[in-house]
């Protein structure tokens, strides 16, 4: 199987027009690479699409882009909801976190796609092991999990799969560089790195809270005044109420259930109140939506 170099890639497609998918077309398309975003929703890719805009106006006005380059990145991004339009040299899948769903996805691009396309999943939980058991070639499957909002936060873990090529690691190791970021290699595990360190972080605040001994936004003030960027319930809020419990409830699941990682109630209340976090307008704060 011939697998192309990072250096030699000129095209990604990106499968998921959500926030996450949106930042790494956002990032993708600012380093040169001409881009797809495909979401089989169209209202989705009209978000994506307003999204992306405004991120680069902001750089924008920042100065950090001209007017003229706002024009170029725009030009190398295309947004679509017809999976046959999903080829390229690189398919980063950033959809739902239901293996199903990905296996499904993955198995319909394999037949778009030439043999020496790379698979990437951004999954935050789900081994790619597992994934890539269920697909006829998991040699090229390999996770690269960005973090959010993926136009700031420099960090992407590459995670390689049993099965996943070396080749496929180290030219995915070489993209996130060219894309700007600062790549770690990671053997495949429940949570990788970065969300198995994470999680006593958010659920042993949420414990605090739950037991009466101080409030969100106290929990939060001491963190923050300790040297952490965003306190454990603004990050919550930020990465959503339901993507964060259901990373905890997985990352619990696959690692035998062991009570000390066991998903909060707290939080499932909260959830299930409706309350995902900014982009609902209220978590455990509530958010001007305008």
């Amino acid at each position: 199987m011939a697998i192309l170099p990072g250096n030699m890639i000129e095209s990604i497609c990106i499968c998921g027009a959500g926030t996450m998918g949106s930042g790494i077309a956002q990032v993708c398309a600012v380093a040169g690479f001409n881009t797809v975003l495909f979401d089989v929703n169209a209202a989705m890719l009209q978000r994506s699409e307003h999204s992306i805009r405004a991120g680069l106006d902001v750089l924008a006005g920042k100065g950090k882009v001209t007017v003229d380059e706002v024009a170029r990145i725009l030009s190398r991004l295309r947004f679509t909801p017809d999976i046959t339009e999903c080829r390229a040299d690189v398919v980063i899948e950033a959809i739902i976190e239901n293996e199903d769903e990905k296996v499904s996805l993955f198995n319909t691009l394999a037949g778009l796609n030439p043999p020496e396309t790379i698979f990437a999943t951004n999954t935050s939980s789900i081994p790619v092991s597992a994934i890539g058991a269920r697909l006829s070639n998991p040699s090229r499957l390999v996770g690269m999990h960005f973090f959010n909002p993926a136009p700031i936060l420099r960090l992407v873990e590459v995670v390689k799969g049993t099965d996943t090529a070396e080749a496929v690691v180290n030219s995915i190791y070489d993209l996130a560089i060219r894309l700007g970021k600062t790549p770690v290699i990671c053997n495949d595990s429940p949570g990788f790195i970065v969300n198995r360190v994470a999680r006593p972080y958010y659920l042993e605040a949420l414990k605090i809270v739950a037991s009466g001994i101080a409030t969100p936004a106290l929990v939060d003030q001491v963190m923050e005044a300790t040297g952490f960027k965003m306190g454990p319930f603004r990050l919550m809020d930020l990465i959503g109420m339901d993507v964060n419990y259901q990373v905890s409830t997985l990352v619990w699941d696959k690692l035998g259930r062991p009570p000390r990682l066991a998903p909060s109630d707290l939080q499932k209340q909260v959830l299930e109140s409706g309350k995902l976090g900014r982009k609902s307008g209220e978590g455990f704060y509530i958010y001007n939506k305008s």
